[in-house]
């Protein structure tokens, strides 16, 4: 394991990164500017090798085995499915080395996948941002108040958050059997809200609407503002982002909805967009439900507002 060359301030760690995909290249390119130097770099396709030129120049591609053994801090940036394997082949091969820090950057796995490393004497940690990466140097001034899951045995957990702490972001410990969990939660949150505007920037263009996107933006920006906002102050026992509710079901307006579903109904009827009503549906009936918890509506307005969501026939939810 070589030592750091490149930084001048006590503490700095030789990195390699391993997997210089979007998120792998980007933070190594991070923890550079802080004064780490970057000792290797592994990247298979074309696009990968193109990222380390752009945002980790004059940091050689390696081999995994060769970008392991040059590293201090090892950063395992690879698909999640891809991890476990990668894993347990190092440690067949005797890649892992004592007291060598190793980090891997997937959402859904804790430490414990890192157990063979940590077998071989190296120091296991799990953080992952809270993010989404486009592979660019636009990601590196997004990282600043990002929030990183940092999850690892307790002895070691500042050496995670001091490295978060480094590259701008703001960790919060995640426990080793809550990763799924947190995980699923921001998969949810992120990836279905791209679906949610997919189907409602469809819906527009079947409206006549040419820039569906324009219209959005103001409106989804400022319903997401208001609801992560009421999500944090409601952590302590108040109704939470549902208080940002607005529309039909928060007032109980039944006979928007119904016009809604038969909106839907006939949209799905001359397009492709088969998907839009019973996701409206769906979305209806918990936002009903947390409205009516929340406050927000009586039991009376709930029951009308579900009657009329569940009135959608078997074909509407196929």
């Amino acid at each position: 394991m070589s030592a750091a060359s490149g930084g001048t301030r006590p503490g700095r760690l030789g990195v390699g990164v391993v997997g210089a995909g979007r998120v792998g290249a980007v933070l190594g390119s991070a923890l550079r500017a802080t004064g780490h130097a970057v000792v290797g770099a592994s990247g298979i396709s074309e696009a990968s090798r193109e990222r380390v030129e752009t945002l980790l120049p004059g940091v050689p591609v390696l081999e995994v085995p060769d970008v392991v053994e040059r590293a201090e801090l090892a950063l395992l940036a690879v698909p999640d499915d891809a991890l476990p394997g990668l894993v347990r082949g190092l440690a067949d091969v005797g890649a892992w080395q004592p007291g060598q820090i190793v980090v891997h950057t997937s959402g859904r796995y804790g430490a414990g996948v890192l157990d063979p490393a940590r077998a071989a004497g190296a120091i296991p940690l799990a953080i992952h941002p809270a993010m989404t990466f486009t592979g660019t140097s636009l990601d590196l001034s997004r990282l600043e108040g990002t929030t990183f899951a940092v999850t690892g045995p307790a002895p070691v957990l500042p050496i995670g958050q001091a490295l978060v702490v480094e590259v701008g972001g703001e960790p919060v410990v995640v426990a080793e059997e809550s990763r799924g969990l947190y995980h699923a939660a921001l998969a949810h949150g992120a990836n279905h809200l791209v679906v949610l505007v997919a189907q409602a920037a469809q819906a527009l263009e079947a409206a006549g609407v040419d820039q569906p996107g324009r219209v959005l933006a103001p409106l989804l920006s400022a319903a997401l503002d208001g609801a992560t906002r009421a999500a944090d102050a409601g952590s302590g026992g108040g109704p939470g982002a549902i208080s940002a509710l607005t529309g039909p079901v928060s007032r109980g307006d039944v006979g928007t909805v119904t016009e809604h579903l038969a909106a839907l109904r006939a949209l799905a009827a001359t397009s492709d967009a088969v998907d839009v009503l019973p996701s409206y549906a769906e979305l209806g009936r918990a936002a009903a439900r947390r409205a009516r918890a929340g406050g927000r509506i009586d039991a009376d307005a709930e029951r009308a507002v579900l009657d009329a969501l569940d009135a959608t026939t078997p074909e509407d939810r196929a």
